[in-house]
């Protein structure tokens, strides 16, 4: 009789626990309900034994899956790109991830950084892969500002507004979580090779799709939940209105983790997802960290003063007295009679705010009669 030893290649329970999820993991489809449903009634280990004697539930690629299966190439491959696997019950796993309805069974993780510890004060900053020159501007500068003020920018590693964020955090020298939507061994968009080497370096680089895995757009969707999941907040700084940076925004809304769009040109498609995040939902609209940062921590952290133009000498004027200095001109001179009549006052009431302007550098008589300064 085959045991679950001889399945799985171990006796530790916790060890087996982690095989089946990474089992689970190669053999279903992520977000599969019907993995989800065996798992609930017999659990991972159990559910992996009866998929692979063949009476399972689970049915479609799952099953055909199984004559192809090899755990230890698995293993091997883990080895070989070193990474590693960590599962619910490991230190490293965060417990943000349990909040899914249907977490991933496993995670595959490269880099030098601890996901747990990061992901505490993750911020999400996605958007357009087609990316203009401002979104892609807009995605550094929030990347930079949030790694400055210490928050870990979590974004996805692909072409425009994830890459800009990822480099701006980089370029704040702090760490970075990227999560992938292919195998830990691969790099996706191939061009960003070194960008990944990069986050790994001090940051964390994560998937839940086995070595190998092809970066399909299903896996994308399925990606999207973890980013929102592993991050306090969702900014999405550019998107068209089909776009999946607004997939994130629905997990994180979901999660009920609050959700912020840039906004930008009303003219660009770029941005049309975004506006409409802001129109329809209870998106927050950003424009930097700081009110980045404002959204996402504890309550009275990074509090953003209100945004005023500077003020001017003249916005402390009286209304009486602001009556007398428009009456001015820069250029042409006026008496005393001709101001009274336009602001309104009496002729000893002008004389007496006319000297008081001139006091406070507001006015001045250059022999001829009076002037604004």
């Amino acid at each position: 009789m085959t045991t679950t030893s001889d399945l799985l290649g171990t006796d530790d329970p916790h060890e087996a626990e982690r095989r089946a999820r990474m089992a689970l993991a190669r053999l279903t489809d992520p977000l599969l309900a019907g993995a989800y449903q065996e798992i609930a009634g017999f659990g991972h280990v159990e559910a992996v034994v009866r998929l692979l004697s063949g009476s399972s539930s689970i049915k479609g690629r799952a099953a055909t899956r199984v004559a192809h299966f090899d755990l230890e190439a698995d293993l091997r491959a883990t080895r070989w790109s070193a990474s590693r696997v960590i599962v619910p019950g490991d230190d490293e796993w965060p417990d943000a991830l349990d909040e899914l309805e249907r977490p991933p069974h496993c995670l595959w993780l490269r880099g030098s950084g601890r996901l747990d510890e990061l992901t505490e004060r993750g911020v999400a900053v996605v958007g357009a892969r087609g990316a203009t020159a401002y979104g892609e501007h807009v995605a550094s500068e929030i990347g930079f500002g949030l790694t400055a003020a210490r928050a870990v920018v979590v974004s996805g590693a692909a072409y425009g507004i994830d890459g800009a964020a990822h480099r701006g955090a980089l370029a704040a020298e702090g760490p970075t979580v990227a999560a992938l939507a292919c195998g830990i061994d691969r790099a996706y968009p191939l061009v960003h090779s070194q960008l990944l080497v990069d986050i790994a370096d001090g940051g964390v680089v994560l998937t839940e799709a086995p070595p190998g895995t092809a970066p399909l757009r299903s896996r994308f969707l399925a990606r999207n939940r973890m980013i929102a999941a592993l991050s306090r907040g969702t900014v999405v700084v550019e998107a068209g209105l089909r776009s999946g940076s607004l997939n994130t925004a629905r997990w994180a809304g979901e999660l009920h983790r609050p959700v912020m769009a840039v906004p930008g040109p009303v003219t660009s498609a770029s941005s049309a997802g975004a506006h409409e995040l802001l129109r329809e939902t209870d998106a927050v609209l950003v424009t930097g960290a700081d009110d980045v940062l404002e959204q996402v921590g504890r309550m009275g952290e990074h509090l953003v003063p209100l945004r005023r133009s500077p003020e001017r000498p003249q916005d402390a004027l009286d209304p009486e007295e602001f009556a007398v200095w428009e009456a001015l001109s820069r250029s042409r001179t006026s008496d005393a009679t001709k101001v009274s009549l336009s602001a309104g006052l009496e002729l000893i009431r002008a004389q007496t705010l006319l000297a008081t302007l001139e006091a406070r550098g507001l006015a001045e008589h250059d022999g001829r009669g009076w002037l604004r300064v």
